[in-house]
């Protein structure tokens, strides 16, 4: 036996690791707080919007909500409960259907012609022109006015009879409008005023998502033989779908919600002697403020709240129909198709 067999080991005297699942690892206070700093303090951030709109936005709709199930008396500030009763009469009343086809057609009117404008607007604002900043800011300078002006001078540009636009008719041999007698005249009239106010702001937001789309598209559209009219069809109007769902449900909104246009297009804020431009919401507020009925005017804002909501969603569900950010149904698949075209020729 040799002397390193016969010597003893010596023993170890560091401590036996513990396996890694049964190590507590032990934090300092800072670093504690700095976790809880990470995780709360984007809702604190947020908070201050869910909290004004839960008192200013929620509360109200709960209280109108209430209220439209009572006959209230706004002395007292207490109401009787009356069920559906004010829901019926809304319903049964001959001037909730005409406001309601007039709010249809003036949002028709409207919303159509200021979709198209505001793609066409945008389309040339995105070309390489002189003056780019001031083309671009001269288009939002209509939605900086005050609604009211616009009303106002549009209300006497198409006056029955001293107009600017029936005497420019009358000096071209053609005959004068009744703006203020003819529904669909009126109705004519005051879409024309929404889409002077509201066609650059949105062609604004069609810019800024077709300066998104990456111009490698173009370039090898170009290439391909492609031309301007085929690029904004093929790689363009692909490429806006999702803005277009916004900017079309945005607009149903506020074209249900018209109410600043219809109410200064005469002295009276009627909607017309018969009716002729009434809208839902100038029915509501004749309602709630010229006959001090604030029941039937609370059903009368959930009604519209539900005709907005199966509106929107009913657009929601079309556009989305449309759109595919990926895939063929994208610009990229597009240029793909046409590279293939290219390949079989």
């Amino acid at each position: 036996m040799t002397a390193t067999e016969t010597r003893p080991r010596a023993q170890s005297t560091t401590p036996p690791q513990l396996p890694k699942e049964k190590r507590v690892r032990v934090l300092s206070f800072s670093q504690k707080l700095s976790r809880w700093d990470l995780k709360v303090s984007p809702y604190l951030y947020i908070s201050p919007f869910f909290i004004m709109f839960a008192i200013v936005g929620l509360f109200p709709i709960a209280y109108t909500a209430v209220i439209s199930f009572m006959e209230w008396d706004l002395v007292r500030n207490s109401g009787e409960f009356i069920g559906f009763d004010q829901y019926i009469w809304i319903l049964q009343n001959p001037q909730f259907w005409t406001a309601l086809r007039n709010t249809f057609s003036i949002f028709l009117l409207s919303s159509v012609p200021q979709l198209i404008l505001a793609i066409f607007i945008a389309a040339m604002l995105d070309k390489n022109i002189r003056a780019k900043t001031f083309w671009r800011t001269s288009v939002l300078l209509p939605y900086v006015m005050a609604p009211v002006a616009v009303a106002l001078i549009f209300s006497n540009m198409f006056g029955d009879n001293h107009g600017l636009v029936n005497n420019i008719l009358t000096d071209l041999g053609l005959p004068a409008v009744p703006w203020h007698k003819d529904p669909f005249a009126s109705h004519v009239a005051i879409a024309t005023m929404v889409n002077f106010r509201w066609v650059g702001y949105n062609a604004l937001i069609m810019l800024a998502a077709m300066q998104a789309v990456p111009r490698d598209y173009y370039e090898a559209a170009t290439v391909d033989g492609a031309g301007g009219f085929r690029q904004f069809w093929s790689i363009t109007l692909p490429s806006l779908r999702p803005t277009l769902i916004f900017v079309i449900i945005t607009s149903t909104i506020g074209g249900l919600q018209i109410f600043d246009e219809p109410s200064q297009f005469d002295n009276t804020g009627q909607g017309g002697a018969a009716g002729q431009w009434l809208t839902i919401t100038l029915f509501l507020y004749n309602i709630g403020w010229r006959e001090w009925n604030f029941g039937r005017a609370a059903a009368l804002a959930w009604i519209l709240f539900l005709l907005i909501l199966v509106i929107g969603l009913i657009n929601l569900l079309v556009t989305r129909r449309l759109v595919r950010d990926e895939g063929s149904r994208g610009a990229a698949g597009v240029l793909r198709r046409m590279n293939r075209k290219g390949d079989d020729r």
